[in-house]
């Protein structure tokens, strides 16, 4: 089943994938393209119902003011313009409400009266589809996967494990750098309950060893990553057959990297950071969903909540949170204290309004009290932060009572602590991470 569309021409706007949620919203697929998308392309895209020209205040490129091919009113197909209250540019235009429930409100009348789009966008037809195609791709073929454990690869392993089953071969690193109970997770989810065909490799000392004195961030991160990348080549040189290569590059990957026209916000390694000669053909089944779909996607194929909501997580893991040269003590005191953060705001529901929480040990040490006697030990840092886009901050106000409960439990649970900051620090000035 291939579901109807509304495509969104970018003329300008910073709120195009509002927009676009807001469609899909009313149960109506939607896609943002470029402004210069010629009539035959757009023609070539598949159910089209209608075209939404959404201008904005970066509607200007090398001076002059961009528009669309005229041509494009000629085609046959449906199309609104849309301005927006702090910069309208056609008087004839649809003026973007400020809230969302009224901007569906007001797209309703386009999208269903005028386009005849039918409401056929869900996750169900969504798997439907990709299980189909992926069948239709791949056919008796294998594919491989780097299954890190967050929420992406996981619903693209779930999801190609229904369309290939043991022809999907994921690999997952252990790089000693994972929160608590994270791997272990990884193998009994997708190893005992889903029947994958999973290799598991351990690779904690491996890594541990490269980073031994390294405190440079920027170091540290490239040695993780680089690090990475020579495990799964050197598991996937083990391996015969293997023809296709899965990953999960998600819509506001793609949307962030640019197009022929607009800004690039960030430039994302899973759009065009690939090797030209790359052996792999790619498998990227989530390309067209936002993260709240991906989630969606996972609950639908059976993933459990706790790893379909799971955090923002690093690549880099606890590396980057075990501030300075890493040592094995405190990485522990960093992966311990953060088992009781989560525990604890999962028993408070916090988890449920968090965008992200943590827990950063330092490389210094504070004179304490334990049993009479001194101690020179380390703190914890506690970080509890809201966001949309993560490019700002605000910080979440954590109950008094809680604060004390996980303090308590930190300086008396954790090895080699001795006391418990919160940081109040929202972006800007501070980052989301430390490092």
């Amino acid at each position: 089943m291939q579901q109807d569309m509304i495509v969104i021409l970018d003329l300008g706007s910073t709120e195009n994938t509002v927009l676009a949620r807001a469609i899909r919203a009313l149960g109506v697929y939607s896609e943002i393209y470029p402004h210069d998308i010629t009539p035959e392309e757009l023609k070539r895209l598949p159910n089209v119902k209608g075209v939404i020209l959404n201008g904005g205040k970066n509607n200007v490129i090398d001076g002059k003011e961009i528009d669309v091919d005229p041509e494009l009113y000629h085609t046959g197909i449906p199309v609104l313009a849309v301005s927006h209250p702090y910069d309208p540019d056609d008087s004839d235009a649809v003026v973007w409400p400020h809230k969302e429930s009224a901007l569906k409100e007001a797209l309703k009348p386009f999208v269903f009266d005028v386009c005849h789009a039918q409401p056929n966008w869900n996750m169900e037809n969504f798997i439907a589809d990709q299980i189909e195609l992926i069948k239709q791709q791949v056919g008796d073929k294998k594919v491989l996967l780097a299954l890190s454990g967050g929420v992406d690869s996981s619903v693209v392993a779930a999801l190609l494990i229904r369309a290939i089953g043991k022809n999907l071969v994921c690999v997952h690193v252990n790089h000693g750098l994972m929160r608590k109970g994270e791997s272990e997770s990884v193998v009994e989810v997708f190893q005992n309950q889903l029947n994958a065909n999973l290799i598991y490799v351990d690779a904690s000392d491996r890594f541990l060893d490269k980073l031994k004195g390294v405190s440079d961030p920027e170091e540290k991160r490239k040695i993780i990553g680089g690090e990475f990348i020579r495990v799964f080549e050197e598991e996937a040189g083990k391996l015969d057959g293997i023809d296709y290569l899965a990953q999960g590059t998600i819509y506001p990957d793609i949307v962030e990297s640019g197009t022929k026209t607009a800004k690039t916000v960030k430039s994302h390694h899973n759009v065009g950071g690939l090797p030209e000669d790359m052996q792999f053909a790619l498998i990227e089944p989530l390309k067209q969903l936002f993260k709240d779909e991906v989630r969606a996607c996972g609950l639908a194929l059976g993933l459990p909540e706790s790893m379909v909501y799971r955090q923002p997580f690093p690549g880099p893991g606890l590396g980057v949170r075990c501030l300075g040269a890493i040592t094995r003590e405190r990485l522990e005191a960093v992966r311990d204290s953060d088992a009781i953060l989560r525990e604890e705001f999962h028993n408070e529901g916090l988890d449920k309004c968090v965008w992200q929480y943590f827990t950063v040990v330092p490389d210094f040490q504070s004179v304490g009290v334990r049993d009479n006697a001194r101690t020179f030990e380390y703190p914890v840092i506690l970080r509890a932060v809201n966001t949309v886009d993560a490019m700002t901050a605000t910080i979440e106000e954590i109950p008094w009572p809680v604060l004390h409960k996980i303090t308590e439990r930190i300086i008396n649970e954790v090895a080699g602590v001795n006391r418990v900051c919160y940081d109040l620090t929202p972006k800007p000035t501070g980052t989301i991470e430390w490092e």
